[in-house]
């Protein structure tokens, strides 16, 4: 299995911290890669920050992702999700949609991220995706995720904090800690919180796994993507053969 880790944000560093978490977390024989966005915020918290990160993650898809067995959309909020689907011919898996139906499923769920403007795009997000009677709340600490990202150890606290009131206040049976600033926290803090944490790579993991077994068992040779081709234009040039229906591998970086 070729996993590729699309990281919408511009933060190089941010990618690499993904993939090698990944790598620790992944079956083994799996092949993990990682690609940053070309273009946009370097680290998404704004609504428009976020929808330039859909054209990023596109982009970065016509780039990179034709020779990848599944996708993992590693910017929690998935900005693109639905689009990327519409043209891969392989799964695609959005990070906090794994995440939420993966706390769905264990009980009621709050989410804990890094920004305070996550948090109405996230309680809208959880409400697209069908799991709005599920959510219990959505915390946000001061730092972004890149601050987190930056030095871990100085949003534990401030994290566990929000953890534990998502649990003692809002009903939180369990409790995601978002983003991908914040990968790997949640086992560090897990002490301090009285209800269980998901990883939100870790449950991206486990549902690209699982996508990937069904696809192979349900493989239609040469399958093309969903969407109609369409003509456009000021597009990269993998991106624009993409939507018009050609193989970004022949054309050209």
């Amino acid at each position: 299995m070729h996993l590729l880790l699309i990281n919408a944000n511009t933060t190089a560093s941010i990618t690499e911290l993904l993939v090698t978490r990944a790598r620790e977390i992944v079956s083994p024989g799996a092949t993990v890669t990682g690609v940053t966005a070309r273009l946009g915020a370097r680290y998404v918290a704004t609504r428009a920050a976020y929808a330039i990160a859909a054209h990023a993650a596109l982009d970065a898809y016509a780039e990179y992702g034709t020779a990848a067995d599944v996708i993992i959309l590693a910017c929690f909020g998935d900005p693109g999700l639905m689009a990327l689907r519409e043209v891969s011919a392989v799964p695609v898996i959005g990070m906090a949609e794994a995440s939420c139906q993966m706390a769905a499923r264990r009980g009621r769920f709050a989410i804990v991220t890094g920004g305070e403007g996550w948090i109405p795009m996230l309680r809208e997000f959880v409400t697209v995706i069908g799991l709005g009677d599920r959510l219990a709340s959505v915390r946000a600490v001061p730092p972004s995720g890149a601050e987190i990202a930056t030095d871990p150890s100085r949003g534990h606290a401030m994290l566990a904090r929000e953890c534990r009131g998502a649990a003692s206040d809002d009903g939180a049976e369990i409790v995601i800690l978002g983003g991908a600033g914040l990968v790997g926290i949640a086992d560090a803090i897990a002490h301090d919180v009285p209800v269980p944490l998901i990883d939100c790579l870790t449950a991206s993991i486990r549902a690209a796994e699982n996508a990937i077994g069904k696809a192979e068992r349900n493989a239609t040779p040469g399958m093309p993507p969903h969407a109609p081709a369409v003509e456009s234009t000021g597009l990269g040039p993998r991106l624009s053969a993409l939507l018009a229906g050609r193989r970004p591998a022949d054309v050209a970086p």
